[in-house]
């Protein structure tokens, strides 16, 4: 997916223990109307798939219990303005303290976006240009071309819009109390840094490669223009001026913000070793922040790219951001641009340790969303957005996949039982009653729900599947497309 980045193809989860999932008592309240709205999505979300003859639809509380997600917070947009912020769950289990508007998530890649934000400053102040060698930045660092560059000038274009043809897609972080690397150690592949060096593994403006090594470039080139730490830059020159006004890009945390942020959380429900992953990588995953911050963000984007506002970009300069780089791709500087329908929206998804997000803002009617979970499991994000765009009336946004439900014999669903793998992960299949579950790895039981006597899909996991058979009529395998990638489970004998 282009915005929301899977952890794991293929994901079911433990049994964990009930949690406060309600909408906390300290939140702000809103207009009737409003709150109306606000009870609608929090009761509308919908998945990946409905059926052809009934919608099947879900309460946030009952999703949040699903997932196991301790705590998440949510913004919306309309009509170019915060319309509401609302915090559910638990910021932090250990210490019971509960989400509200105001609690500091790790934006992570969503970072790339603010990061834009701050280099084009730098080009409309003419301090940079888009289209030169990024060499002539640097006062500590060479990017040296070579053959599999085709000897061909990177520019900070490339570099934002992942057409740099350069490695690393991500960084994991740092647990607290580990040695931190310098940006250059990052950049070299240098201990302590945790992560491969960046180097080009094909010419620049052939295809978009998503990298956060080449925004790790970026954040260089930030600092040695301006003279300044990175953190320091941002503040004063994006995130102040767009009213991000708690939010920050300082690694670590300054320790006045400790009672702010929100803890992070693997998919079984642990916490995070020191409670969150430090990420030198600021300009690619180092953004503290929250919905309410981003929304500013956003709202500040649409009027400039309309020539309403320019707080920090110019009209020329939004637009610049928020067009697709390559004609062919939907990478614009430092976002993704999506279209739905008749409508097209910018956005970005973030994936750290601990903690997933995701943000869309519509590039005309002023609507948006920001949703930050702190859970290594981003799967509510997606059925949040849905709600929003249903009851918001985000034309074709939300358009699920339509599915059938046929009844199969009970002797061909004996059939299928058993267990099928593919190398650490096996499948193991149940019936029960007129039913098969489907369990991963020995967790959560799952019904599967069938289209055909040799096709099923899961209302969890937005895949097709179906079993693969052999000559004689029985399963040999079960093939599971997903994202453009088939996935083959054998069957154990």
């Amino acid at each position: 997916m282009k915005f929301i980045q899977s952890l794991f193809p293929i994901l079911f989860l433990g049994i964990l223990p009930q949690l406060q999932i309600q909408a906390q008592s300290n939140q702000p309240q809103y207009s009737k109307e409003v709150e109306n709205k606000i009870k609608q999505v929090e009761n509308n979300l919908g998945g990946w798939v409905q059926l052809t003859d009934s919608d099947v639809l879900y309460s946030l509380p009952e999703r949040m219990d699903f997932y196991k997600v301790n705590g998440l917070s949510i913004a919306v947009v309309h009509n170019y303005k915060l319309e509401w912020a609302r915090g559910y769950g638990l910021a932090d289990v250990s210490e019971h303290r509960l989400v509200n508007p105001q609690t500091l998530f790790q934006a992570a890649s969503i970072s790339k976006s603010l990061n834009a934000v701050g280099i084009l400053e730098l080009v409309q102040a003419g301090r940079v240009s888009l289209t030169n060698d990024i060499n002539n930045y640097f006062k500590t660092f060479k990017f040296t071309s070579d053959s599999l560059t085709h000897y061909k000038k990177i520019t900070i274009a490339n570099l934002l819009s992942h057409t740099a043809g350069l490695t690393v897609h991500g960084f994991a972080g740092y647990e607290v109390g580990d040695s931190i690397p310098t940006i250059l150690q990052v950049l070299h592949g240098q201990r302590p840094a945790n992560s491969e060096p960046v180097k080009s593994q094909f010419p620049p403006g052939f295809k978009v490669e998503y990298s956060g090594g080449g925004i790790a470039i970026s954040q260089l080139i930030v600092t040695d223009v301006t003279q300044e730490a990175y953190d320091k830059y941002q503040w004063n020159n994006v995130l102040e001026p767009l009213g991000m006004v708690r939010s920050f890009y300082t690694q670590p945390p300054p320790v006045s913000k400790m009672p702010f942020l929100a803890t992070g959380y693997r998919v079984d429900g642990s916490e995070i070793k020191g409670k969150f992953h430090i990420y030198p990588e600021m300009a690619a995953a180092g953004l503290w922040t929250n919905p309410s911050d981003l929304s500013s963000f956003i709202i500040e984007m649409q009027l400039a790219y309309e020539g309403k506002s320019h707080k920090v970009l110019s009209n020329g300069m939004a637009q610049l951001m928020l067009t697709p780089y390559l004609d062919s791709s939907t990478a614009g500087l430092g976002v993704f641009i999506e279209k739905k329908g008749d409508r097209k929206y910018f956005g970005h998804g973030g994936a750290n340790e601990g903690f997933r997000s995701q943000y869309f803002g519509s590039l005309e009617g002023g609507d948006g969303v920001v949703i930050m979970v702190n859970s290594d499991n981003g799967q509510i994000i997606d059925e949040i957005i849905n709600s929003v765009a249903k009851i918001y009336g985000w034309k074709n946004f939300y358009q699920p996949a339509f599915k059938k439900i046929v009844q199969v014999p009970n002797q061909i669903l004996g059939n299928y039982t058993g267990n099928y793998v593919m190398k650490d992960i096996t499948l193991s299949i149940k019936i029960n009653g007129n039913h098969l579950y489907i369990t991963q790895n020995g967790n959560r039981a799952l019904q599967m729900f069938f289209t055909s006597n040799t096709e099923f899909f899961l209302f969890e996991l937005a895949a097709e599947a179906s079993f693969v058979m052999n000559g004689s009529g029985n399963p040999i395998s079960i093939k599971i497309h997903q994202n453009g990638s088939d996935y083959i489970f054998l069957k154990k004998e």
